[in-house]
């Protein structure tokens, strides 16, 4: 049995730390005494600790499942630099280098195997799975799995064959974003067995103010905002066309900025997030491709110009400001459109089911696949390409795709990124007799003095770096590196950015394709909700902010926070209300609810008659004090006087 005082010691000798996080040990101990275990642990809460420790106590492999390619790579590329044993498998490898990560991990020879859901639907490789030494079972990103998550993906529902392969190792689930309904559905789609355990550590975050800005110009109050918080910060926009001009407003101003989102190369998204993280450029304006398995500490300042569909996505996106315990913004700029954009996101979500059998249809065609055909087959996708055949609106095409998907038709992968790669494959002493000519002869030499390690695995390699070193045109470090492989001196692996369409059934005609309720009607439902809880945090001023928040996510003793701008107002109205407004507001609220009954606050101040944003604000703060005194109850919106 492993004790408290090992784990403690293999944090301290691998990571430097005497101590854990809060709730990092709970989870930690749980999975080493062998219990399934659920961890609801905030952004920033050290989630990856909480497996990488047992994973090097364990005899045999550790294995992670999670969709991020991004956050594989990096935590990899970071256990290495410790001197911990990692890898990772996804679809985006070559055969070659699937093949070595597979012997190492049979061989004993890794601790912590990162895997995509997607791999996991591989018969070959689920053979594979069957025999590995596997010691525990981790499931990142564990809403993935939920019906009711907000970012449900079939591929993960295959995760039960681990599960069905080692049915006594322990399965540990995390996840920084999940209501109780999710946290409940994701222990039942992993079959947790008697005496699971769970551990939620507050979704509070104390150091973290949330504002939000009713505006009208945008990008004047955005100028405004970052150039009253010092510090770095991360601009959130939904589309990739608007990166770029936020990005370029902000430069024109004086304000250093840059742009990210997954159309951009994995070169120009390694090289804007390193200048980012250096410090280079104080300010990141992105799409949601940005921000997940980012280690930067010190963000001060998340702002959202345009509004996620869910507090689950705000939750996690705002929370990578102040990973480092110090105060920091969390901004919503909202605008009288935003409400009208909300609802018509619903719709774009789940289109017309005629729609959705036209776009599986068009894709077959695409393909050229023949009704019939195409079972257990992978595609390479050029979603642009195929929109544009077709005259579709992307985000309809894309989404009709993810429901098919859902509906088990397909398994649409959207744009997958890959760096390029190489390993030298000749042996070492047949090195000596290679004759190459002068150019490559070049490209090749400074390669082994670039690169370590390049007998023994793939090494992530820049082109653009080595081009600038040799003075040369990038295509020519292409060509050469071209020549190696064709030679047999190298295994080259360009980078790559490639959708992929995967048919999980034969191709059917449109006639016969199915969207069940659990796919659609309820699914939409539940985003309705999810929706109509998103604008009641942006637009009701009912209550504090981190309040609202956190009884979303099943905190129903959450109290004010003091620091979100609701908070702010609240102490405004109260200080310049005199005791003698306070009291006639008091008495003229109550001779209302006991003639009417329970009332929004909406009502009660029109009853009123109050027509400025002043007066509104000393209202809420009386109702709010009488609920504080046990005058009144406040549900939501509504009012009524306490019995």
């Amino acid at each position: 049995m492993f004790t408290r005082d090992d784990a403690r010691g293999t944090l301290r000798d691998n990571w430097g730390y005497d101590s854990f996080r809060p709730m990092q040990e709970e989870i930690v101990m749980s999975v080493l005494e062998g219990r399934d275990t659920l961890g609801l642990m905030p952004t920033g809460g050290g989630k990856s600790i909480t497996f990488q420790v047992p994973a090097l106590m364990l005899d045999g492999l550790t294995v992670v499942v999670t969709p991020l390619i991004s956050l594989m790579k990096d935590q990899v590329d970071n256990l290495r630099a410790r001197g911990i044993k990692a890898l990772y498998l996804f679809s985006g490898l070559t055969r070659h280098e699937q093949q070595l990560a597979i012997e190492r991990c049979m061989a004993g020879r890794v601790k912590i195997l990162y895997v995509s859901p997607e791999k996991l639907s591989s018969r070959s490789f689920a053979d594979t799975m069957r025999q590995l030494p596997v010691s525990l079972i981790v499931v990142d990103e564990a809403h993935c799995i939920s019906q009711w998550g907000y970012d449900f993906r079939p591929s993960y529902l295959k995760i039960r064959k681990l599960r069905e392969f080692h049915p006594e190792v322990p399965v540990l689930a995390l996840t920084a974003s999940a209501t109780p309904d999710v946290a409940d559905d994701i222990s039942r789609q992993l079959e947790f067995r008697e005496g699971a355990r769970r551990y939620t550590l507050s979704f509070s975050r104390e150091n973290l103010s949330y504002v939000v800005r009713d505006v009208s110009d945008k990008d004047s109050m955005l100028l405004r905002v970052v150039t009253s918080v010092a510090g770095t910060a991360i601009v959130y926009v939904r589309s990739r066309r608007r990166t770029r001009e936020i990005a370029q407003m902000l430069n024109d101003s004086g304000v250093s900025a840059e742009y990210y989102h997954a159309g951009l190369d994995a070169r120009d998204k390694n090289e804007r997030q390193n200048r980012w993280k250096e410090g280079t450029s104080r300010v990141m304006v992105a799409t949601n491709a940005f921000g997940m398995g980012i280690d930067k500490p010190d963000v001060r300042l998340v702002v959202h110009y345009d509004l996620p569909s869910s507090l689950e996505e705000y939750y996690q996106e705002a929370g990578r400001a102040g990973r480092d315990g110090l105060p920091s913004f969390a901004v919503v700029l909202a605008s009288k459109t935003d409400k009208a954009l909300l609802t018509r996101r619903v719709n774009e979500a789940f289109p017309p089911k005629d729609m959705i059998r036209r776009v599986y249809e068009l894709a077959g065609n695409f393909l050229d696949v023949a009704v019939g055909g195409g079972y257990n087959q992978v595609y390479e996708f050029n979603f642009p390409l195929f929109c544009k055949r077709f005259d579709l609106k992307p985000v309809i095409a894309r989404n009709a795709l993810v429901i098919l998907t859902r509906a088990g038709y397909v398994d649409y992968t959207d744009e997958i990124a890959t760096r390029s790669r190489i390993m030298v494959t000749m042996q070492r002493d047949e090195l000596y007799c290679l004759e190459l000519p002068q150019s490559v002869d070049r490209v090749f030499q400074l390669i082994l003095r670039t690169y370590t390690g390049l007998f023994a695995d793939y090494e992530y390699i820049s082109e653009s770096l080595l081009a600038s070193r040799l003075g040369v045109k990038e295509n020519e470090i292409y060509e050469s590196l071209l020549t190696l492989s064709r030679m047999h001196v190298i295994n080259y692996v360009p980078r790559t950015s490639t959708p992929y369409l995967y048919y999980t059934t034969s191709r059917e005609e449109p006639r016969h394709i199915i969207t069940p309720a659990e796919v659609y009607e309820k699914r939409r439902r539940q985003m309705e909700q999810r929706v109509e809880a998103m604008k009641h945090f942006v637009f009701a001023s009912d209550r504090c902010r981190a309040v609202t928040m956190l009884r979303y996510f099943g905190e129903k003793n959450a109290v004010p926070c003091g620091k979100c701008d609701w908070c702010r107002a609240m102490r405004r109205a109260q200080r310049t209300m005199s005791s003698e407004d306070s009291n006639r507001f008091r008495d003229a609220l109550i001779a209302i609810l006991r003639s009417e009954g329970c009332c929004t606050i909406d009502f009660l101040v029109s009853r009123l008659g109050v027509t400025t944003a002043e007066r509104r604000d000393q209202i809420i703060a009386v109702v709010r004090d009488m609920a504080d005194n046990g005058l009144a109850e406040l549900d939501g919106l509504n009012v009524r006087l306490s019995k």
